[in-house]
């Protein structure tokens, strides 16, 4: 029987907007097309509201191999082009092991523990809105 871990993720990955976060919940593996058409709308979607954040939950994958690796730090490239930041949660411990038994070290992500937590990461570095102007990192 299959359960939604083991299910191939194909077509569209719901975005989520709360607040100056965009959250995505991945399930099962995550297929090439599904996973461009993944970028692509975050791209468009951190463009048109200029969020500050992007939140991926992961605690449904069971296993990350060098595609859904090499994935994440591509749309955490692309978020910090667009003034955003990526924050990976819920990460398994299997999944943090096979990471680094590939020599995956996720170059522009910050992990979290639950998505609460990755929350929290990312309200602590919110951008600082200045009246009228361009938005500023915090310090």
């Amino acid at each position: 029987m299959n359960d939604a871990r083991s299910r191939p993720v194909t077509g569209h990955v719901p975005v989520l907007r709360l607040g100056d976060v965009l959250l995505v919940t991945l399930q099962g593996d995550l297929h090439d097309s599904t996973a461009q058409q993944l970028q692509q709308d975050l791209a468009e979607t951190i463009s048109r509201t200029g969020v500050h954040g992007v939140l991926i939950d992961i605690s449904g994958v069971e296993i990350v191999d060098s595609f859904l690796g090499r994935v994440l730090a591509e749309i955490a490239a692309q978020a910090k082009l667009l003034a955003a930041r990526t924050v990976v949660a819920g990460m398994r411990p299997a999944v943090a092991i096979t990471l680094v038994e590939l020599g995956l070290t996720l170059p522009g992500l910050s992990t979290a523990l639950s998505t609460e937590a990755g929350m929290e990461l990312l309200a602590q570095r919110a951008p600082v809105r200045l009246s009228g102007g361009p938005r500023q990192e915090s310090p």
